[in-house]
């Protein structure tokens, strides 16, 4: 069994995000859709719902072997290690990355805030990160890199909670919230979600939208414009998302954005960003 046997087919323009997109200079958009490809697969690989455990981390491995240049089994870790060694950049965030993906094949609960943290850690602001240093850009605006990100992250748990639930019974809501509002994991079993389900929802969502008043001036602080405006546009469809969280149930309703929605936030986004530095220069 290969990666490629479990893919979803999922790809960069089905995320809730923007990945590669235009706004991302031509030279650098290949190492980040190779540093993409390979996190896609090892997401594939942890989500799937049929393979056993083992062979999952036995994949993630595979993954990892190739990633280091120790084996060249696995076509993703192969690719993105040769778009690394072009640009002279470190593994360190995919490895990151891999030890997150290893926790969702083992780990199928969160206690606290603090250890969904930990989680985020791992599973998303490695993405930041490796964007932020494929870019050159300075290492001290990690703090608010990762604040985004971990928004990005939660938002998306708390949009697929029903589903995750559903499909690999993998809990990221984190069960002292939970207890707190007497509720149990089976709140997610239901096709509505509860009243202590969905003042559980919005007080993550809030706590969420905390992590993104962090992450507000992450924009104007990049050097590269394009990037800039790529963070920009991340910022407002995250904040947009979480205004969506707090009105809708996401066990009923849809909350992920539709592609003309997410256009229009996006082009919304790129005008104020790119106002908002012009005025800075000014």
């Amino acid at each position: 069994m290969a990666a490629e046997d479990l893919a979803s087919g999922k790809g960069s323009t089905d995320e809730n995000f923007p990945v590669a997109s235009a706004l991302i200079a031509p030279r650098h958009r290949a190492v980040v859709l190779a540093f993409y490809n390979f996190a896609r697969a090892a997401d594939d690989v942890a989500d799937n719902a049929l393979a056993e455990p083992g062979a999952k981390l036995q994949l993630l491995e595979a993954l990892r072997a190739s990633l280091e240049g120790e084996t060249n089994e696995a076509p993703e870790g192969r690719e993105l290690r040769a778009a690394l060694l072009s640009r002279d950049l470190s593994t360190e965030h995919a490895l990151d990355l891999l030890e997150a993906f290893r926790r969702d094949v083992t780990k199928l609960r969160y206690d606290d805030w603090a250890d969904l943290m930990d989680y985020c850690r791992y599973s998303a602001a490695p993405v930041g990160r490796f964007v932020l240093d494929v870019h050159g850009e300075d290492r001290a605006l990690w703090p608010m890199n990762d604040a985004l990100c971990a928004a990005l992250q939660v938002i998306n748990h708390l949009q697929d909670c029903g589903k995750d639930r559903r499909e690999i019974d993998r809990i990221y809501i984190p069960l002292d919230r939970l207890h707190a509002a007497g509720a149990g994991v089976e709140a997610l079993d239901a096709s509505v979600a509860s009243p202590a389900l969905r003042a559980v929802i919005v007080g993550l969502t809030l706590q969420t939208m905390a992590l993104l008043d962090i992450s507000r001036p992450f924009a104007r602080s990049i050097k590269v414009g394009r990037l800039a405006l790529e963070v920009g546009v991340i910022q407002a469809l995250a904040e947009d998302l979480c205004k969506g969280l707090l009105a809708r149930d996401p066990l009923s309703q849809t909350v992920h954005h539709a592609k003309s929605k997410m256009a229009a936030v996006a082009l919304g986004a790129i005008v104020r960003t790119a106002l908002a530095r012009l005025g800075a220069k000014r």
